[in-house]
């Protein structure tokens, strides 16, 4: 089966934009299947550099489909953005996009809900963007929510939105915030959205299937990471939808048995935004040098990100829930100063040592990581392509990794350009990657 899916296997912004793009040259479609406009990934294309939110990385690629699946929630005004930018750089959206019918809208008083949410008294700030991600997915399982179908249903549309609308006022007058949103004027607004992306609205669990029965190659490809996933991440600063392999059957309606692989994402290192037990973070110098090294800036908000050393047990937890067959490895050229490299290989939690993930972020918070220091390779890997012409420390510390997770890394990034990327042939991924 050839069908793979491609995921993060850290706390997001591991690179997955880069791996995606790369690998979608063999493929016919690239499909998204859970998150918002807050999962950026940066594609870099000889002088242009690409940002993609809601749009999967495939789209770059001259008649790749690119699907945004069941299982993502979309803020119109934010698509048609991200359209109109990649049509000012030659990208053919409106031939290559599908939207799924069943995909659900993000409305502007979502954002304002969750500014509500962040902001009251006593409560536990997430870190989120405030984009009304989560509020959208909360309407969607309250099932209150408002889908692509409905959207483009004028006359029901019209019918759901106003008790719709009435839940939102109710609440803006309970915070005594009247008068921020002129809820007609939104019902017109995106009522004219949609028709400009009615065109592309579809059934793209149906188009999906059918491709694939017709011998077509499909990459799903996944946001944020999975250390953020609503049930296995780091609850409850986590993202609200299924982040793992699990969530691209729910998110796209393509069964299980139609996904041939899973490939996982990696930094050589581990990086976080937000807010979050983080236990490998280096709160010294040595993680301002690999935020400067790494320019690890988030791709949607700007935000820096927290940098800490590379955890095994995380990997091996993220590797067990999605079934990692290989894993792409990026921004290795960012440790190429590094003299010693700390690596967690373990967990000491109330006095003894273990490799699993505590359940709660208090105890993920309370870990002790046990590390072991490999030396540094003190040389450069920027854009080399031949596994064997890494220096013999980076391949020492590369297999060390490997022993340690128990899976391959069949791709290493050394750069950020496509062409800066070492596949390692004879790998598994080698042969998942082959047509």
């Amino acid at each position: 089966m050839s069908n793979l899916t491609v995921l993060g296997a850290q706390w997001g912004d591991e690179g997955k934009g880069k791996i995606v793009d790369l690998f979608s040259e063999t493929f016919d479609i690239v499909a998204r299947y859970q998150g918002g406009h807050n999962a950026g990934h940066t594609v870099r294309i000889g002088d242009k550099t690409f940002i993609l939110k809601l749009i999967p990385s495939g789209i770059l690629r001259p008649g790749v489909k690119a699907v945004i699946g069941n299982g993502l929630v979309v803020d119109l005004k934010a698509l048609m953005e991200e359209m109109e930018a990649l049509e000012s750089l030659g990208v053919d959206v409106r031939n290559q996009l599908a939207i799924s019918s069943r995909a659900h809208v993000i409305f502007p008083f979502h954002r304002l809900v969750e500014k509500i949410s962040e902001g009251r008294k006593d409560r536990v700030a997430i870190g989120t963007t405030s984009r009304g991600i989560g509020p959208c997915y909360e309407d969607k399982v309250g099932r209150r929510g408002m889908r692509f179908a409905d959207l483009l249903e004028d006359a029901s549309f019209a019918a759901l939105y106003e008790p719709f609308a009435e839940d939102k006022q109710i609440l803006a007058r309970a915070f005594q915030i009247e008068g921020w949103f002129d809820f007609a004027a939104i019902r017109e607004e995106y009522l004219a959205l949609a028709e400009r992306v009615r065109p592309m609205v579809c059934d793209t669990a149906a188009l999906l299937n059918g491709a694939i029965a017709a011998g077509k190659r499909v990459l799903f490809e996944g946001a944020q990471g999975t250390m953020l996933d609503v049930d296995h991440g780091t609850y409850p600063f986590v993202t609200s939808s299924s982040a793992t392999a699990g969530g691209v059957s729910t998110g796209t309606g393509v069964p299980p048995s139609r996904i041939g692989g899973v490939i996982g994402v990696s930094k050589a290192y581990v990086t976080r935004v937000g807010e979050g037990p983080f236990p490998t973070e280096a709160r010294d110098a040595c993680g301002e040098d690999l935020r400067r090294l790494g320019n690890e800036y988030g791709a949607v908000t700007g935000r820096p990100r927290r940098c800490g050393w590379f955890d095994v047990p995380l990997l091996r937890y993220t590797s067990m829930l999605n079934g990692f067959d290989s894993l792409a490895l990026t921004k290795l050229d960012v440790l190429d100063t590094v003299e010693e490299i700390p690596v967690a290989v373990a967990y000491r939690l109330g006095g003894r040592e273990t490799l699993d993930m505590p359940a709660t972020s208090r105890q993920l918070a309370a870990i002790e990581p046990v590390y072991t220091r490999c030396p540094g390779w003190r040389a450069s890997t920027a854009g080399i392509t031949r596994y064997e012409d890494l220096p013999g420390l980076a391949r020492k510390y590369l297999e060390f990794l490997e022993e340690k997770v128990g899976v391959e890394i069949g791709c290493i990034s050394t750069g950020p350009r496509r062409d800066q990327t070492i596949l390692r042939p004879g790998s598994r991924l080698a042969a998942l990657l082959a047509r």
